[in-house]
């Protein structure tokens, strides 16, 4: 198989040795969170790494600008909670100044962003991402174990008034947890220009030990948006805009349709392993390595990124949890 194409525009443009054209960088800030979602981290928490054990904000905004170099435009902080992570703020102050072309954003649960929301637009973080899976409040807490759904849904209306006027909200989907709530659901996009993202529940980390019962597929909202209007293919998600409403329906399903074929990202944990694949049991050690050899080690990563999972063979092949990876 040939080497992939290198072509340089700016920041260069890399392709797998697959022809897909590699882009996106999720990276993991910290592992830790103040919500232990079930599907996410174990109800005792997870022992906190010592400092040298996970990036630092220097490490982490070189390895931003070494992916920029190799032509990753698109970087998404996650966590765990990434804004509990000390310098946040200035990791994406770091980010911003690499290049106005980096599309900046972050995964969150949304309980810290009425302190942090005008803060984070400031230092030029274009969008977030915040995870909402029910609006009930006792299955709010059922699913957390420890959030309050106040916290999140005040989270929304900081970032609003923040001027985030593009937020996705992520909704992973549990079997009789929260998958009777989906009208109430899709009521958020009726008169708020946010998009709504169901999310297929992957059997990954603890996750494999759940019930069957709990994985679904979101065959039943494709029946709901049979009169809607399919907007485009916005990353992984389908895009579909409900008659009259102003936010749009985004589907998610790694599991009922895969979408490998597509797939542009790579993932770095935040203790420094690159994941070519979420569900791969390959990393590649980033941590400790500077310059033209960091370069070279997202560049492998990068061209070994395998063409597809083997969720349906032999499951995922990740030993991690959920908020080890970042998501």
């Amino acid at each position: 198989m040939k080497e992939p194409d290198l072509i340089s525009a700016g920041s260069m443009i890399m392709k797998d040795k697959y022809g897909r054209i590699i882009k996106y960088l999720r990276l993991s800030v910290t592992d830790l969170c103040n919500y232990r979602c079930i599907y996410c981290m174990p109800e005792e928490g997870v022992p906190k790494k010592s400092h040298s054990d996970i990036l630092s904000i220097e490490e982490l905004s070189e390895i931003a600008e070494a992916s920029y170099d190799l032509g990753i435009t698109k970087i998404r902080l996650t966590g765990g909670e990434p804004l509990l992570r000390k310098g946040i703020l200035t990791l994406c102050d770091n980010i911003r100044r690499i290049s106005d072309d980096i599309e900046l954003s972050i995964t969150t649960n949304g309980s810290l962003l009425p302190k942090m929301a005008k803060d984070l637009k400031s230092v030029g973080v274009d969008r977030l991402n915040i995870s909402l899976d029910t609006l009930d409040r006792d299955t709010f807490r059922r699913i957390t174990r420890l959030g309050k759904l106040d916290q999140t849904l005040n989270g929304i209306e900081a970032a609003q008034k923040a001027g985030f006027d593009n937020i996705k909200i992520n909704t992973v989907l549990l079997g009789g947890i929260n998958d009777s709530e989906i009208l109430p659901m899709l009521s958020l996009t009726k008169d708020n220009n946010i998009q709504l993202r169901f999310i297929e529940l992957m059997p990954i980390g603890i996750t494999k030990s759940l019930s069957d019962n709990l994985f679904v597929t979101v065959k039943n909202i494709e029946k709901l948006l049979l009169n809607s209007a399919e907007l485009t293919v916005d990353g992984v998600a389908r895009v579909y805009r409900l008659p009259g409403y102003k936010g749009s329906i985004g589907l998610i399903s790694p599991m009922s349709h895969s979408f490998c074929e597509r797939c542009d990202k790579i993932r770095v944990t935040a203790d420094g392993r690159l994941k070519p694949c979420l569900h791969s049991e390959d990393e590649i050690s980033l941590k400790g390595l500077h310059g033209n050899e960091l370069i070279q080690a997202i560049k492998n990563g990068i061209i070994n990124k395998p063409m597809c999972h083997k969720i349906d063979s032999v499951g995922s092949q990740s030993s991690r949890n959920m908020n080890e990876i970042g998501g």
